[in-house]
């Protein structure tokens, strides 16, 4: 029997060789969360001084709304192929980022390094996200910013288990979409003030979703036969359609350093 693989290298497994599909995906590449990103940067800290670190950085999204309005932006993530492509991305675009392979909770920066530390659609891959935002707190200039984005679970816990089924379901990696109030204790168990929480609904193409994740066929299945034995509940929180599409929530929490 082959022993079972880490979750570290679960996570290269799924993320490796998708690193063009995700530079190319719709959902990760636009959203009003990247433009509300910006829009805060902008206004907490001065362009020529502003050094950020973008944490689980994946094809670059959020590093690249963020590069023109800071003096340089740091993108660090555990895959050297989602880093190979930032690192051509933004070469291309002429984008102040440099790359560097870390990943949450180990990352090798000097403490207060940082005047924003942010990350978005990652923290449902970290293994442990207490220790994440702990060392982001480390890296992060006395006074400075934390700004994460990623998927919410719901408040509602029926809701919320078939969410975060469906999620490991499609992709073995995932650990946890934690819920905004989880997200709230967690933020400030870290020693960030919350300073705004914004929310936006993020709607989901059924095949477009398991297709990213190179989801096996009988994994796909079983998704379908739990959305469709799902509680009416379920299927309305998450704004289920026929041909199995849905909506989920992204969520962003703006935060200072206490």
């Amino acid at each position: 029997m082959t022993a079972p693989a880490r979750h570290t290298d679960t996570v290269h497994a799924q993320f490796d060789p998708q690193a063009k599909a995700y530079l190319t995906s719709a959902v990760h590449a636009s959203g009003p969360d990247l433009i509300h990103a910006a829009e805060r940067v902008l206004g907490a800290i001065p362009k020529e001084k502003g050094v950020v670190l973008d944490l689980g950085c994946g094809a670059g999204h959020l590093s690249y709304a963020l590069a023109p309005h800071v003096a340089r932006v740091v993108a660090a993530d555990p895959s050297r192929e989602m880093l190979e492509t930032v690192r051509l991305t933004a070469g291309e675009r002429g984008l102040p980022i440099e790359t560097v392979q870390a990943a949450a909770g180990e990352l090798p920066f000097d403490a207060g390094t940082f005047c924003v530390v942010a990350s978005r659609y990652s923290a449902h891959h970290w293994g442990n996200i207490a220790r994440g935002l702990g060392d982001m707190r480390r890296v992060v200039k006395p006074g400075g910013y934390l700004l994460m984005i990623d998927v919410v679970g719901d408040e509602d816990d029926l809701v919320d288990t078939h969410l975060q089924a469906m999620e490991l379901l499609r992709d073995k990696s995932h650990v946890r979409n934690l819920k905004a109030s989880q997200w709230r204790q967690a933020i400030a168990r870290a020693g960030f003030d919350l300073l705004e929480e914004r929310r936006w609904p993020l709607p989901l193409d059924f095949d477009t979703w398991v297709t990213r994740m190179r989801t096996p066929p009988e994994r796909v299945a079983a998704i379908r036969t739990l959305m469709n034995d799902a509680p009416a509940e379920v299927r309305e929180a998450l704004a289920v359609t026929d041909d199995g599409s849905f909506t989920l929530q992204t969520g962003v929490f703006w935060a200072r350093a206490a």
